[in-house]
């Protein structure tokens, strides 16, 4: 029988369905058992009763099994109801259950935040904290969230281009990680800490307007505004000035927390100007927090910073012997 995603049962009431995924939450009710069971698309809970062969099976399956479940959608009773989760008007009667992949005892709930857990716990079991439910709506709205800029700056004119990651060292903000060649000896390439000088390469070529997700790499120390290897949205325009490039770049982070997080709001537009300077005066820093009230999680404040001046390179930074950083630091 051909696969049911969890998404579509609601649809499937009467019929028998396999559905395939893990197992949640298991409630061991004695003569009976209640299983919530998940995939990709949602949630669903489950019940097996009146056959004793299947709840013996249920009794031994442990959370986070990976499992394919044959069974009949049933409306629940009214008193049953619950309209404030998915599939809450429907459970699914199971007929029979087969363990693709058993598990044993994990590390960590995957059901709960795992926020509470230590984080290098989290890192070394990633592939179990990917199935919480919080990191999968994570990596999901991140995905979305590039299909609409990607579809966003198609509609302006934009062309996709994935530059290079093996290339010649160049000046930049950091150090580059460097890799030996294979086929000449001696000689090495530099990963890129930005796209720069292909984008440029590209205006020179006529395109006018790129952009690319854009996969930087930079040899320097983690910290919370630093990483080794990071993604970042990359664009070049010709022909414009500094105020055509903001007001691009403002219109779409507008148009995306419109779409994506309708519950906030936007402390002011068009987002307010400040001169660094001016930042660092009133401030002590060049990336203020501007908001009104910022016990608001709902209120958020865009602001450009504009007028950075040239930094100095001094110490361990000064390795290119230039002593200046470049644009692009």
């Amino acid at each position: 029988m051909k696969r049911t995603l969890i998404g579509e049962l609601d649809s499937q009431v009467g019929k028998e369905v396999v559905i395939k995924g893990w197992v949640d939450v298991i409630r061991d009710q004695g003569k009976m058992a209640f299983f919530d069971f998940r995939d990709r698309s949602g949630k669903v809970q489950g019940v097996v009763f009146g056959k004793p062969a299947v709840l013996e099976v249920a009794k031994t399956t442990r959370p986070e099994s990976v499992v394919e479940i044959t069974g009949i959608v049933n409306k629940r009773p009214e008193k049953m109801v619950n309209i404030g989760v998915q599939n809450g008007a429907i459970e699914l009667e199971i007929t029979n259950i087969k363990i693709l992949n058993d598990t044993v005892v994990l590390p960590f709930p995957v059901n709960e935040d795992t926020r509470v857990v230590d984080e290098a716990t989290r890192l070394k079991y990633r592939y179990l904290d990917l199935r919480s439910e919080r990191m999968q709506k994570n990596v999901r709205v991140r995905h979305a969230i590039q299909k609409f800029v990607r579809d966003y700056l198609t509609e302006q004119d934009f062309v996709e281009v994935e530059t290079p990651l093996l290339s010649a060292p160049t000046p930049e903000g950091s150090r580059s990680y460097i890799v030996p060649s294979r086929l000449s000896h001696g000689t090495f390439y530099s990963l890129p800490q930005s796209p720069q000088q292909y984008k440029q390469l590209l205006m020179v070529g006529g395109f006018e307007r790129y952009f690319q997700f854009a996969r930087c790499m930079r040899d320097e120390d983690s910290r919370g505004d630093r990483q080794p290897e990071f993604t970042q949205l990359d664009m070049e325009l010709s022909f414009v000035e500094e105020e055509d490039v903001m007001s691009l770049n403002e219109a779409m982070l507008i148009a995306l927390v419109t779409k994506f997080y309708p519950e906030k709001r936007i402390q002011q537009i068009p987002f307010p100007r400040m001169t660094y300077n001016d930042a660092m005066e009133q401030y002590g820093n060049d990336r203020p927090d501007i908001r009104a009230d910022k016990d608001d999680p709902e209120l958020l404040a865009f602001l450009w910073v504009t007028d950075f001046p040239a930094f100095e390179k001094t110490g361990a930074d000064n390795v290119d012997g230039t002593g200046e950083w470049t644009f692009t630091h």
